[in-house]
């Protein structure tokens, strides 16, 4: 079951769809959302590495905290008005059988925040990276890297299904990553009502579907299997049938190879992230 689900939000105009996935979750499974706004210290927005007299330093420093007040401010009644909307009961502690979410404001850095917080939640719910100006890039990194938790990809959605996870996709190639993608997210799988195994390209790590689907069978669950041929374009074929299958999540492990080496020369998990036009769960 998912029973806590972290938003990390800055002032980037995101927050809102991220919180629109975790609350379709949390009312699915009663989750408790816990959203942390990651407050800018004074001394992070300050120019780096360029020495400021000490007398602008305080009056950038002043200015500093104020737009931080105001961020802060306005991002708390943004919260207010999208808990209503979504549905959700305002509670600093979970309540049984009830989808809740609570405020929580921190300094720091957001990728800090994400490692305090995120490797003791279900899922890790960041925004799609921005590709063309990296924006969320770090967030996702963080999440992925540091925290040993699953991290809820949300790409931009006009609407979010209220039945959000009812069809999962789950890309499968044997590896470690990937099954440490479907051994952390059985609490999403048992919920399911359809599951659909897709497996495709190059199989060079031994464990085949056909494994995969006799474990999830023994837990009661009765999933299909969809292979393909493509070996090229592993990524977006991974894409292309979730979609043609009617998923409306896919799970797969992320970044077999480097993170550096797929940014340089490409990869399956980097088409995903780059693509994806479906929420995504990313576990390394």
């Amino acid at each position: 079951m998912i029973r806590k689900i972290l938003v990390p939000v800055r002032g980037d105009g995101k927050g809102d769809n991220v919180l629109a996935h975790a609350a379709a979750l949390a009312k699915r499974f009663g989750s408790h959302v816990q959203v942390v706004h990651c407050r800018p210290r004074p001394q992070d927005m300050l120019p780096y590495g360029i020495p400021v007299p000490s007398f602008l330093k305080e009056q950038l420093q002043e200015q500093a905290v104020e737009l931080a007040d105001q961020v802060a401010g306005s991002l708390r009644d943004e919260f207010d008005t999208l808990v209503k909307r979504f549905g959700l009961v305002v509670s600093e502690e979970p309540l049984q059988g009830k989808a809740t979410a609570c405020w929580v404001e921190e300094p720091g850095r957001q990728v800090e925040i994400i490692k305090r917080h995120g490797r003791l939640v279900d899922l890790i719910a960041v925004a799609q990276p921005e590709i063309t100006g990296m924006l969320g890039v770090n967030s996702l990194k963080a999440a992925l890297f540091h925290t040993g938790r699953p991290a809820l990809m949300c790409p931009p959605a006009k609407t979010v299904p209220a039945d959000l996870g009812s069809h999962i996709a789950i890309a499968w190639n044997g590896s470690t990553e990937s099954a440490r993608a479907v051994a952390l997210t059985v609490g999403l799988l048992e919920d399911a009502s359809t599951i659909t195994i897709l497996c495709g390209g190059e199989q060079v790590y031994g464990t085949r579907a056909e494994d995969l689907a006799a474990y999830l069978r023994a837990r009661g669950l009765q999933p299909a299997i969809e292979g393909f041929s493509e070996s090229r374009n592993v990524g977006g074929e991974l894409l292309r049938r979730s979609r043609a299958a009617g998923a409306d999540l896919l799970i797969m492990g992320a970044y077999g190879d480097s993170h550096e080496k797929e940014i340089m020369f490409g990869g399956n998990t980097q088409t995903v992230i780059e693509k994806a036009d479906l929420p995504v769960v990313l576990v390394h």
